[in-house]
């Protein structure tokens, strides 16, 4: 016989087992929303003031890295040659370099590499000469403002080497791409090598009849070429970070698009510039579109292949001693994050 001091009836065991999993349902709900709103992953990016780098900016200014639950900080950088060495270590998740960067990297043993192109200069890097040189000829003898181990330091070798002159031919003149503006107005020499925005500070010296361009990366599209870079170590543990990044971007180049106004303003007050110079020195750079990226890619004899500019851009850096050997082309990118935004 069972006591009724000790023993429930039906309706008070529903009430008392509504009671208990009131709680414990409320803490389950608890935890569901909280790892519906984890806090977003951060991730640092090394960058300089270059144009091409746009659509970062817009997306950061925006905050277009939310939608993929990052919080993503650009780290500008005043010499594009310490941004590997911060990538290498830790210092930053990744970075935006140009693909000769990568080349002398992955030659020199780091294990970095691009998971996507993003830019290739289309005149927005140039030599600026004064009225005494007429032709890249010209320069043979004269002192040449520009940044060693950089894109202007490439980007005078390349040019110098279509005339059959090398860099013994020309007085190197050791400086960032932002001095050379002031030291070729001074008069400190007659020659420099830089890019956006301190191209157009140059040219736009006496009236824009000072300096005139004698050979830009117009002459030769794809070869110098802006990526974005990360270890290999950070791909393996954060794909899904760099997937977001990436998609980021691609949001910010479609709002430069549809809003070229806007965007104009939020370029020009990352880059200390009016938005009419934004749009200015856009034409000098062009931002690949997706359906375009994997060419970066593929094996091809086009310039805008890292397989044919990597040959070229390797002979060059091997020649002036900078890197042994030319690492094989497949070591210095990753295309799976490309091939997947296609397959959508």
């Amino acid at each position: 016989m069972r006591s009724s001091s000790l023993s429930l009836s039906s309706q008070e065991s529903r009430s008392l087992l509504s009671r208990l999993s009131k709680p414990i349902l409320g803490f389950a709900l608890t935890m569901v929303a909280a790892a519906s709103f984890a806090a977003p992953a951060s991730m640092k990016i090394g960058t300089i003031v270059w144009i091409g780098y746009g659509p970062f900016y817009v997306a950061e200014a925006l905050d277009f890295y939310k939608k993929y639950n990052l919080k993503v900080s650009l780290q500008v950088f005043t010499d594009p040659a310490l941004i590997p060495p911060a990538i290498a270590s830790g210092a930053i998740d990744g970075g935006h370099l140009t693909y000769d960067q990568v080349i002398g990297q992955v030659a020199n043993g780091q294990r970095q590499k691009v998971v996507m192109p993003i830019d290739y200069s289309n005149g927005g890097d140039a030599i600026v000469v004064d009225s005494s040189i007429k032709t890249v000829a010209d320069l043979k003898g004269k002192k040449v403002g520009f940044n060693p181990l950089s894109p202007s330091d490439f980007l005078i070798s390349y040019a110098l080497k279509t005339k059959g002159m090398t860099d013994k031919d020309i007085t190197p003149v050791s400086m960032t791409p932002e001095a050379v503006p002031a030291a070729m107005a001074s008069g400190q020499m007659p020659s420099g090598v830089t890019y956006e925005p301190s191209l157009s500070q140059i040219l736009s010296q006496g009236g824009g009849q000072k300096f005139k361009v004698i050979f830009s990366s117009k002459n030769a599209p794809g070869l110098i070429a802006d990526v974005m870079v990360f270890d290999e170590k950070v791909i393996k543990a954060k794909p899904t970070e760099i997937a977001g990044v990436i998609k980021a971007y691609i949001d910010g180049m479609a709002y430069m698009k549809a809003k070229p106004e806007e965007s104009a303003k939020i370029i020009g007050k990352f880059m200390g510039i009016s938005p009419k110079e934004v749009k200015e020195q856009l034409a000098g750079v062009y931002n690949i579109p997706v359906a375009e990226m994997p060419k970066a890619f593929t094996l091809s004899k086009d310039t805008t292949s890292y397989y044919a500019s990597g040959e070229i851009i390797g002979q060059i850096l091997k020649d002036k001693g900078q890197i042994k050997a030319l690492p094989a082309a497949a070591l210095t990118f990753d295309a799976q994050f490309v091939n997947a935004l296609l397959k959508k």
